[in-house]
This record gives structure tokens, sequence and C-alpha cells, in this order.
């Protein structure tokens, strides 16, 4: 899953990017509102893990901004000093998906992602049935019929994401988007998410046929949950 941590504080930001990053997130940093808003508007993210107190501005005016655009689900988690009643209050009217005062617990911060996740994805595990193929969302692990099958970190995250968006089209840019992070630093033209892609069906189709895991032509992909 990719990350945007907007946080003007950069030990605390690192922190949490290299306790993440081992988690298997894709991490992006911004270190004040302008870096934030050029981001933001140019890619979408699964989470943004918001500061409030920002060099160029506020937080509030930056999650007000998101709220704006449209066709947007990226899930906020406000990360602040502040912890008034009144500001959680007025993050959570704004929009946010959570709120978490400094200072805090990195399993703390995780366990609220997978949270969201569930409640967005109407979960009631961290595990994931796809035709008797279960995926571990938590621990990045997948298996069928009890047996672990073996993928990598991008191969995990191409699967989880297609399956959580079960019976939508995903496009390439958009999971390229999801899995690499800032699309303006990958080749438009590069064909390595059908790479992936093919190796995560090659690894897949050995335990069963996989006709549910579509290739829509000139688009991307994806799982029909009803096959």
């Amino acid at each position: 899953m990719n990350i945007l941590i907007v946080e003007d504080e950069k030990n605390l930001g690192l922190e949490i990017a290299a306790f993440l990053g081992k988690e298997g997130y894709t991490i992006e940093h911004a270190w004040k509102k302008s870096s934030a808003e050029e981001k933001i508007f140019v890619n979408t993210y699964d989470f943004i893990l918001l500061d409030l107190g920002l060099p160029g501005g506020d937080g509030f005016e930056l999650l007000h901004q998101l709220k704006q655009l449209k066709d947007r689900e990226d899930a906020v988690i406000i990360l602040t000093a502040r912890g008034d009643v009144e500001d959680r209050i007025k993050g959570l009217e704004a929009g946010a998906d959570d709120y978490l005062p400094k200072p805090f617990s990195l399993t703390e911060l995780l366990a609220r992602m997978h949270a969201i996740i569930r409640r967005k994805h109407k979960l009631e595990m961290n595990e994931v049935n796809i035709h008797n193929f279960i995926l571990d969302i938590k621990n990045h692990k997948v298996s069928f019929e009890g047996q672990k099958i073996s993928l990598t970190s991008k191969e995990f995250e191409i699967f989880n994401y297609l399956v959580l968006n079960k019976d939508r089209v995903i496009s390439r840019i958009n999971l390229t988007e999801h899995v690499w992070g800032d699309i303006l630093e990958i080749n438009s033209d590069s064909n390595f998410v059908d790479v992936h892609v093919k190796n995560l069906r090659k690894k897949l189709s050995v335990h069963t046929p996989i006709d549910w895991f579509e290739t829509v032509r000139s688009i991307g992909y994806r799982i029909n949950s009803g096959k």
C-alpha cells in the first residue's frame, strides 16, 4: 500500500517510514504543506498520515483541499501534538478517518490502519477469502487450502489491492501508483506491471484455474468474485 507521510518533524517521519517500510508499505514524504499539495494533486494514496502544524500552512487546510477532489478515497489519519477535544472533533468532521495524538505507539498506528482497511472494505477480520485463496492482510501472506504461496512483496500488494477492489476494473496506472508510489518517477511505457501480474498469475494457477483473474484490454485488471 502507498502511504504519504506529511510531517515536518523529520526524525519522527523517518521513524514512521522505517517501521511501515518493514511492514511492506511504499512510503513518500512531504515535509511542508506546499510539497504535500503537489503530491496529493498528482497521486492517490491508501493512507495519508497528516500532521496539523506544517510549515507554510495548516494541516486542516490540506485536509479540506483533499476532500474537494473528486473520486478520492485516501484514508487520512491525523498525527498531531494538539490533543484538544475540539481539534479532534474538527479533524473528524472535516473528513479524517482517525486521530492519533502524539506521542503514539507505532504498533497502535499500524493497528488503526488495519482497522480502517477492515472498515473501508467491510471486513470482519484481517483475512479475505477469494476463490479459496486466503489473504492475510496483516501478515502479508497468501495461502490456498492451507498451503502457503510464496509471493514477492510487490506480487502480494498487487493481489491484495485487486482483491480488496474485487469486481472493479483497476487501471494499470492506478495499480502502479498504489504499489510503487509516485507515478511521475515511473516510465509510463514500461510493462513491468504486466510482468509482475504474469508472475503472480503463474504462482496462483499452480493450485487452481484462475479464469476469474481477468485482463481488461487496454485498461488493466479485474478480479471477479462470482466466477
